[in-house]
């Protein structure tokens, strides 16, 4: 398993560079790299729950949305470190009472992810992992986390490969993400709630983007007509810009109007198992603060 990072074919982009010597398209190095561990309350509840989510936030991306909030790291601001120190960041995040320890932009680094946690169960981690992931993802790269992962938080950013050129520079996006996501789902299965808190299955997000909004109601439709009620669907508007950018269109912020005919789409074809925004979720004061605490 190690040795994919010799010739690293983790997401469709398929660089096959040794990156223990050279960088592929997300520059991620052949060791993990993060930028920040800390407790995280601001996912959906049955993640965050009363005292957080344990988010350890990886440096660098697959991906290349020209809207990221988290530019910082995805550009590749952070710090390196062993495997054995990640088993420890874990057990530290436990220790604070964190409801799961939670992946963000985990993809380039699977093989070593899959190594801490081991270590780190030897160490007596026991609350759930989190997959929080773009859902850019070969197939194989997933089968590699079964019986390691127990919930995966799955984007689902476009339904039309002309937006996910245009905005994320990434080709056939839907097919890529939604093989990955189906596979998600027959690792994990239905969702198992206990107190409010996810021990078990998958959330996909939807993030509505500004002028996106009839493509947003064809990933509904399509996640809803596949999977029924054996899935979360999270509609997010919290799409913030946070530099300006070349595409006008992405300088706004989602209107309450498009996010409402969203979610009352989403009613109307009989969703229930949906979380939905309320409230000032457009804030950059949302995005955390990336200066390497916990690591």
């Amino acid at each position: 398993m190690s040795n994919i990072l010799k010739s690293c074919t983790l997401c469709p982009r398929n660089c096959k560079v040794n990156r223990y010597e050279q960088f592929g398209y997300c520059k991620a190095p052949g060791k993990l790299k993060l930028a920040l561990a800390s407790l995280h309350n601001w996912e959906e509840p049955c993640i965050s729950g009363d005292f957080g989510s344990g988010t350890i936030f990886f440096s660098n991306c697959n991906m290349g949305c020209v809207y990221c909030q988290n530019y910082k790291i995805s550009s590749g601001y952070g710090k390196m470190i062993t495997v054995k120190r990640f088993a420890q960041i874990c057990i530290e995040l436990q220790n604070k009472k964190a409801h799961n320890i939670n992946l963000v932009t985990p993809t380039p680094y699977v093989p070593l992810i899959i190594k801490g946690i081991r270590e780190a169960k030897i160490l007596g981690l026991y609350i759930p992992i989190v997959y929080n992931t773009s859902s850019y993802e070969n197939v194989e790269t997933i089968k590699m986390l079964d019986q390691t992962v127990d919930i995966y938080l799955a984007d689902l950013k476009y339904y039309e490969d002309k937006y996910a050129v245009k905005y994320s520079n990434t080709s056939n996006y839907f097919e890529y993400a939604t093989k990955a996501i189906e596979e998600m789902y027959n690792q994990v299965g239905t969702p198992i709630i206990e107190n409010g808190l996810m021990k078990k299955g998958i959330i996909v997000r939807v993030l509505l983007l500004p002028g996106l909004l009839e493509d947003a109601k064809k990933i509904i439709k399509y996640l809803y007509d596949k999977y029924r009620d054996d899935i979360f669907i999270s509609i997010m508007n919290q799409y913030t810009p946070v530099r300006k950018l070349k595409f006008e269109e992405l300088n706004n912020k989602v209107s309450e109007e498009s996010y409402n005919e969203l979610i009352n789409y989403a009613c109307d074809l009989g969703i229930t198992n949906a979380f939905i925004q309320e409230g000032e979720t457009q804030l950059e004061s949302f995005i955390p603060n990336f200066n390497k605490q916990g690591i």
